[in-house]
C-alpha cells in the first residue's frame, strides 16, 4: 500500500524562478524518507502527483521548511489557481 499526493495547478505568465524551483523541490522530496516517486505534466492545467510509503512520510514533507517556502512562493507568484 502507498498513498498519492495530487497537486494541479494554473500559471500566471511569471518565469523567473520557477523551474529552479521545481527542480529543487523534486530533488529535495527523493531524499525525504518515505518518498516513492514523482509523475508531472502541464498544458494549460498542470499536476503532479507524487507517491509515499506512508502518511507520516507526507506529513513531514509538507512540513519541510523549504517545501513551505516554495509554495508560498507559488501562491503569491507562480500559480494563478
Amino acid at each position: 500500500m502507498y498513498y498519492a499526493v495530487i497537486f494541479t495547478s494554473e500559471r500566471t505568465e511569471i518565469d523567473e524562478g520557477y523551474l529552479a524551483m521545481a527542480k529543487k523541490m523534486e530533488t529535495l522530496a527523493k531524499e525525504q524518507e518515505g518518498f516513492l516517486s514523482v509523475e508531472s505534466a502541464r498544458s494549460e492545467i498542470g499536476i503532479t502527483v507524487s507517491y509515499w510509503k506512508d502518511l507520516e512520510s507526507i506529513k513531514k514533507w509538507k512540513q519541510n521548511m523549504d517545501h513551505l517556502v516554495a509554495q508560498e512562493t507559488g501562491r503569491s507568484t507562480w500559480y494563478e489557481s
